[in-house]
């Protein structure tokens, strides 16, 4: 009896060690020489996984998942004496700002993120009413301009804002269409927000905004309505926009009924992606919206958009979104480095400027000059136009934050 005694006593003591030592690891596994551990981080995403948005959601999340696969192939990033590997969780917030929230609380709650990826402007102003408090950065795949006027320390605007585009933009279309313009736009708060700067832009130039029949792009299929509530007040340029797909449905809606003036499109939906459903670019003359970022004629761009064709096909090619978003989480990984730190927010936004400008140019998709201290990449846009059946790059002055 005492022998069996000793034996269990024995075999319990090495099952309570290898149980002890598992949870102390926090799945960390002991670097080579023990100098380190390897440990994986989370990075968070709530977006549009469902719904008319869905596609636009599933391209942001595309490229941060693609970074981050970059990353751990190329054997992780290096914070203090560890190395650290990325991990992608995504949640479906179906373009609903509260919706958002919930998930990005279950993120930093669930998965200690401290970086959360959103890309529609309700969902980012509505995450920085409780980012600071929780610690996690947003990393807001956005254009709206208000988004680096709340002085929230703890996020970062990706894309050029959309206050850039306006001006240009009229001034191209009243030139070659006239001073009448319809607006199409979609309901979300971004697109509210844009009507109202494109309104008050157009007016100041001179121009008359007659009509104004907005539709919730998300929930609807069918646009001929609202195009023609539109064309009844017989406009020279249309303003349309929302994700790309039911953009392109407005437009076709639109030279469905005979309409032969131009689109102003606001930079959510993207030209590659329009084209595409219209199947055909005489549908899109006088169309002038953001220059494809896949076709900037650069080292970083061909580098990411080759690797893309090679996992998605060779016919198909990343947007913005994509490449934006893919170049936002190789330089928030370089900050995380540079601060030494994976679960401190303040810090790892305080070392992106220098990430920024530490990055090789031709790592990213796109031409960034650095973080400005209100929060926003800083990469000069541009834009393009369709003149006679050809798309042509419209050249934009540097922003200034």
């Amino acid at each position: 009896m005492n022998r069996k005694w000793k034996s269990l006593l024995a075999l319990t003591t090495v099952s309570s060690m290898l149980f002890l030592t598992a949870c102390g690891s926090g799945g960390d596994k002991q670097a080579a020489g023990g100098s380190g551990s390897t440990k994986e981080v989370t990075i968070g995403y709530t977006g549009p996984l469902s719904g008319g948005a869905a596609l636009y959601g599933k391209n942001a999340l595309d490229g941060i998942e693609m970074a981050a696969e970059e990353i751990n192939n190329a054997g992780g990033i290096k914070v203090g004496k560890d190395t650290v590997k990325l991990k992608v969780v995504s949640l479906d917030d179906k373009y609903l700002p509260n919706e958002s929230v919930t998930n990005a609380r279950r993120l930093k709650q669930e998965n200690k993120a401290s970086i959360i990826f959103c890309p529609h402007s309700g969902g980012i102003l509505a995450l920085q009413q409780i980012n600071q408090q929780e610690n996690f950065l947003i990393g807001a795949y956005t254009s709206e301009p208000r988004v680096i006027q709340t002085n929230n320390a703890l996020s970062v605007r990706i894309p050029p804002g959309y206050d850039n585009y306006p001006k240009p933009w009229s001034e191209e279309m009243m030139k070659r269409f006239g001073k009448k313009l319809a607006l199409v736009p979609t309901t979300s708060q971004y697109g509210k927000d844009w009507s109202a700067l494109m309104t008050k832009t157009w007016k100041d130039l001179g121009g008359e905004v007659v009509a104004d029949s907005a539709v919730d792009y998300n929930k609807q299929s069918d646009f001929s309505a609202a195009i023609t509530k539109a064309l009844a007040a017989n406009p020279d340029v249309l303003f349309v926009g929302g994700p790309s797909q039911p953009t392109a449905l407005v437009i076709k809606a639109a030279r469905d009924q005979g309409f032969k003036g131009g689109f102003i499109v606001m930079d959510q939906a993207k030209v590659e992606e329009i084209e595409p459903v219209v199947k055909d670019v005489k549908l899109l003359e006088g169309y002038i919206g953001v220059y494809p970022a896949s076709k900037v004629d650069s080292a970083g761009v061909k580098a990411v958009v080759a690797a893309y064709q090679k996992k998605f096909g060779a016919d198909k090619l990343p947007t913005s979104e994509t490449l934006y978003n893919y170049g936002a989480l190789i330089i928030f990984a370089k900050a995380m480095e540079l601060a030494g730190k994976t679960d401190d927010a303040k810090a790892i936004r305080a070392k992106l400027d220098d990430a920024a400008k530490q990055v090789s140019k031709d790592k990213l998709p796109f031409d960034l000059l650095g973080v400005s201290q209100s929060g926003a990449f800083n990469i000069v846009p541009s834009a393009v136009t369709v003149k006679d059946g050809k798309e042509v790059e419209v050249k934009l002055p540097e922003p200034k934050y």
